[in-house]
């Protein structure tokens, strides 16, 4: 396969923003996949940013979930220049962070609040929790 047809950083979102989207519609793989007429492994290799999702597959896949075609690339700037998307040619491809489902679930909650003073105090209140927890950890 030549370089240009293997996935980057940007299939990895759409893959994860895909994979959290059917969990926001509580749906299987298997469930997805026979919507879209794909196999759970399919869907997973799309989940997981295996495989390429063609133009075509994204607009159908929008269809069925729901969503405009632009809601799989929502945050993708922002993910691209933060340090872990920033590895050399060299380096293996960069690992997006693996989320369990209470945290899939925190950020769908936290991507339906439409008040941006709400989400900026709440995130700062759970930044402020995760660094007091990090400081009783490393006593």
């Amino acid at each position: 396969m030549s370089e240009n047809k293997l996935p980057n950083d940007v299939d990895r979102i759409v893959g994860m923003r895909m994979r959290l989207r059917r969990r926001d519609l509580k749906l299987t793989q298997e469930q997805l996949g026979e919507k879209l007429g794909l196999t759970f492994q399919q869907v997973q290799k799309y989940e997981k940013g295996v495989n390429r999702v063609s133009a075509g597959r994204l607009f159908n896949m929008a269809s069925v979930l729901g969503v405009p075609i632009t809601y799989f690339f929502e945050g993708v700037s922002e993910m691209l220049e933060g340090p872990s998307m920033a590895v050399a040619e060299s380096e293996a491809p960069p690992i997006l962070p693996v989320m369990d489902m209470e945290a899939i679930e925190l950020v769908s909650a936290f991507q339906k609040i439409g008040d941006a003073d709400l989400r900026k105090t709440l995130l700062a209140t759970i930044q402020a929790a995760a660094a007091s927890a990090q400081k009783g950890t490393d006593s």
